[in-house]
């Protein structure tokens, strides 16, 4: 999937100048890969809701821009990173890096689960989704939006691994092959506490201990007892 975006280079700079653009409804941006200042990258600033749509698609940040900047040439970019306020959960900032549709980049794309596992509809099994993301390389035009795993046949015990569901792709794994995305796993059994048992000799031992007292109070009373013939 491929998006347009609409920028403006930024010549200010500060938290005043930052302030002024989120109360315009624009935030700041850089964009790095290209000529820029020192080979720091190019400040611009942009509409931040349309980016979020952008950003909440299918392809997510895997989506290539075409952004414009001050009315040029479009040029290809991803999203590299964004902060989100955490509070209201807006765009504070964005960095994007620019891509060569004929060059091999490198992405995280997310694993989707599909269907309803047999261990766990059936079998009361758990199903633990391991990794829910793999690295991947590819030509730009051919990052998939996801990739989908059918879990539906999965019994207790059994899994899927990356290279099972490899097959007929246009993209090359950078992570192990052998990764584990998803299985089904028995359920913890609850383990009862049994009532502790007393010994035979334990329970003499805890009656020989007892006994002192009980004597010691029949010689109180007796004392006692004597004080009051006595007395």
């Amino acid at each position: 999937m491929e998006a347009t975006l609409e920028a403006v280079t930024r010549q200010t700079f500060g938290k005043n100048e930052t302030r002024r653009l989120r109360r315009d409804g624009r935030i700041p941006a850089v964009v790095y890969g290209g000529v820029g200042k020192n080979g720091s990258g190019t400040p611009i600033s942009l509409d931040p809701k349309l980016l979020m749509r952008i950003i909440n698609s299918e392809s997510g940040i895997n989506t290539i821009i075409g952004l414009t900047v001050d009315g040029g040439k479009a040029t290809q970019v991803l999203v590299k990173e964004y902060q989100l306020d955490p509070i209201v959960n807006h765009l504070l900032h964005v960095d994007f890096y620019r891509v060569a549709m004929d060059r091999v980049i490198k992405v995280s794309v997310p694993v989707t689960l599909k269907g309803e596992a047999v261990g766990v509809k059936q079998e009361g099994g758990l199903l633990d989704f391991v990794n829910r993301e793999v690295e991947v390389e590819c030509l730009p035009a051919d990052i998939p939006e996801h990739l989908e795993v059918d879990v539906s046949e999965l019994m207790i015990g059994q899994g899927v691994r990356l290279r099972e569901v490899i097959e007929g792709v246009k993209w090359t794994p950078v992570s192990s092959p052998d990764v584990l995305l998803v299985h089904v796993v028995a359920p913890k059994a609850e383990v009862e506490e049994e009532p502790e048992v007393v010994a035979e000799g334990e329970a003499g031992a805890e009656g020989e201990a007892a006994e002192p007292e009980v004597i010691k109070k029949g010689k109180a009373e007796q004392e006692e007892s004597g004080e009051e013939s006595s007395s």
